[in-house]
Formats: structure tokens, sequence, C-alpha cells
């Protein structure tokens, strides 16, 4: 089996002339290692789907054919050994939307909803949005890592949640939990009458020892009580483009999105849906030349840590391209990234909007960039002392 090859970021002055929030949302000294795009250019074949449309004026509404479906479902028949049936693949606009709708199907106002902190912080407001309420049972952080507290996630089920909304692999700590895990979790969810909403955008990001495994994947009682809601955007780096979907594991889970807001069905966006497709049939290799780039960060980010700012505490993640680092030996207070922002120059993502409590003293560093930038970003963060 070969390595593969990386694929290698913009230069800087390229990447400076974009105009998406992650380059233009601070002055130009400002090093952007906030949001979660990659540095990385776009994959050949999805350029050229997207240049050979504009060509044609082909700017209309979505396509309506199985064609999303047909590639998801080869993709993830091929990297995850998961069979699913492609018409089953129901698009929408992205991961955020079909999570508030279809809590909002599932719940009535004021059911409580359940995340494991710290957590992609958006969740916290499209529960409120759908008229739930936040139940929290935080990952725990043990010799081997963060993962899932399975024990506060069974009192919180027997607490009344209606609703387990999970990040799998988890934002920010790039975990993908372990089929052992997920099996455990469906068994659970079975048994107290939870929907499970596993939102798997990071998935396609699973590390060479990520080990990543779908939830609806995992058994029978997974499927029974799941709905896998995911994108190519995080993966693809295609996020403008407005394109995600859910993908019911059975029966009783296709009946509650049958209760979906018809408008929600069609809100993909044209380009996101080709963009996708061209993504998951024609774009694998660029796929894992990306991975094999971030892994080689990933490992870099431990030695600049280790050499210039060893207080920092960095638990290596297995899938995405984000680090959530812990700065409480620093003593920087309960919001680092303010303090990085001010004496070095380099925008972090705060640690707080994801966890009230659990965030506290955290920041999150996007390392899908060059190596001379992940270097210069540790420089800079270190100027902070």
């Amino acid at each position: 089996m070969t390595t593969p090859t990386g694929v290698q970021a913009d230069p800087l002055a390229l990447l400076r002339q974009r105009t998406s929030s992650k380059w233009t949302a601070y002055p130009p000294e400002v090093l952007p290692m906030f949001v979660a795009e990659m540095d990385f250019p776009l994959a050949p074949a999805i350029a050229a789907r997207l240049v050979g449309m504009i060509g044609r004026s082909d700017t209309g509404y979505e396509p309506r054919g199985p064609g999303l479906g047909r590639a998801f479902a080869g993709f993830a028949a091929d990297l995850w050994g998961w069979e699913l049936d492609p018409a089953t693949v129901q698009a929408t606009t992205n991961v955020v939307v079909a999570l508030t709708e279809l809590v909002r199907a599932a719940i009535e106002p004021g059911d409580r909803v359940l995340l494991n902190s710290p957590v992609y912080y958006p969740f916290y407001g499209l529960i409120e949005e759908a008229g739930g309420v936040v139940a929290d049972a935080p990952l725990a952080l043990g010799e081997a890592g963060w993962a899932l507290d399975l024990d506060a996630i069974e009192a919180a089920y027997a607490d009344g949640v209606r609703v387990h909304v999970l990040c799998h692999p988890h934002n920010p700590v790039g975990v993908a939990h372990p089929r052992e895990t997920l099996a455990r979790l469906a068994e659970l969810a079975a048994e107290h009458g939870v929907l499970l909403l596993s939102d798997e955008i990071h998935g396609p990001l699973a590390h060479s020892d990520g080990g990543f495994v779908p939830y609806l994947a995992v058994s029978e009682a997974a499927r029974a009580t799941g709905i896998a809601v995911t994108s190519a955007s995080k993966a693809f780096n295609i996020p403008g483009l407005g394109c995600a979907f859910w993908v019911p594991g059975g029966e009783a889970a296709a009946r509650r999105v049958a209760r979906m807001p018809e408008s929600v069905r069609h809100r993909a966006g044209h380009f996101g849906a080709h963009a996708a497709t061209a993504a998951f049939d024609e774009s694998r290799d660029w796929l894992a030349g990306v991975v094999a780039s971030i892994e080689a960060n990933r490992r870099r980010l431990g030695e600049l840590l280790a050499e210039q700012l060893p207080e920092a505490v960095y638990h290596e993640p297995r899938a995405g391209y984000l680090a959530w680092l812990d700065f409480r030996p620093l003593g920087w207070g309960d919001d680092p990234a303010r303090r990085i922002l001010e004496r070095g120059a380099v925008a972090l993502s705060a640690g707080r909007p994801f966890g009230k409590d659990t965030g506290r003293g955290f920041a999150r560093l996007n390392f899908a960039c060059s190596p001379e930038v992940l270097e210069e970003g540790v420089r800079r963060i270190a100027t902070a002392r």
C-alpha cells in the first residue's frame, strides 16, 4: 500500500486574496487560525465541474436526480464499508439547518436535548431555536484522551432526554468515537427511546489511525435509533456552496424525517450538489493527500508546542484539523484566545462558546495550513507569555 502524497497549501499571499470569513474577519497583520476553513487548493475535479457549469450558464436550481445519493453511497461503501440505499440520501442546505429541523420535528417545546461539551458551539443555538433545552453530558478525559462518558449519558437519557445530538468525529477534540462505544450508545438510545442525530461532517477527515465508523453502520439498534447528517463541505473545503444531507437509519427514523417541512428538503445549492458529487466520485486521491498533510501537521504541532510552549496541553486529534489546546497551566485566564490575539496577532477560536465550563481556559487552533504558517502561528502564540 503506497503512502498518499500530501497536498500543498496555497501560499499566504494567495490566501489573503480570498474573500471568505477566514481571510476578512481580521486585519492583514493577524494570522487567522480559527474558523474551520482549509488553506489547500480546491480538488481539481470539483474546480473543473464548477468551471464547466459556469461556462454553460448552468446556474439554476439544485438537481433532483440520484447523482448525490449514488456518489455518497459509493464513497461510504468503499471507505467505511457502510452499505446504504442511495434513495435515502436527502439533500438540504447545511448540517446546522438539517439538525435544527430534525430536532424541531422530534421534540415538544421544552424537551431536553443532549450534547457532550466541549462541542461545536452552534449546537447550543440550534437547540434553542428548535424549542429545546440543552442538557450536557461532558466528555471525559482519561489516559487515552477524550471520550464519551457513557454513565453520564445513560443518566441523562434516564432523566428524560428526547434527542441526543452527537458530534462524530467530535469537534473540537478530534476524536472518532469507537465502534464499541457507539454500539453501547445505540443500546441505551433504544432502551430509553432517544433519537440520536449523528453529525458526521468530519468523518471523511479521519486520520489513518482514526478508526471512524459511521453510527448507522454499527448495529441494528443504531439504525433503529439514528439519523446521520453530513456534507462534503468540511472534507473538501466547499461550505460556501451550500449542500448537506441526512440519511435515516430505518423506518422509525424515516417516519420522523417525513415530518420535516417540505421546504427544508429543497434548499441545497445547485453548485453545492454538483461539487459534492464530484468530491465523492472523483476526488478521493485529493482527499487522501489532504489527510496526509493534516497528519504531518498534527505531529509537527506537537513538536512545536513542546519546544516553544511546553506548558500548553495538547492531545493529538485523530480526525479533522482542529487542535483543542488547554492553556490553563499558563494562567492565561478564561479566554486565552483574546490574550493570544492581542499579544501575538493570531486569531484562534475562543474555548468558552464550546462549553461554558468545559471550554474555560481552552482555545481551538486550525492547522489545515502550510508548515510555514503553522510554525509562524506557534511562534506568535508563544510571545503571548
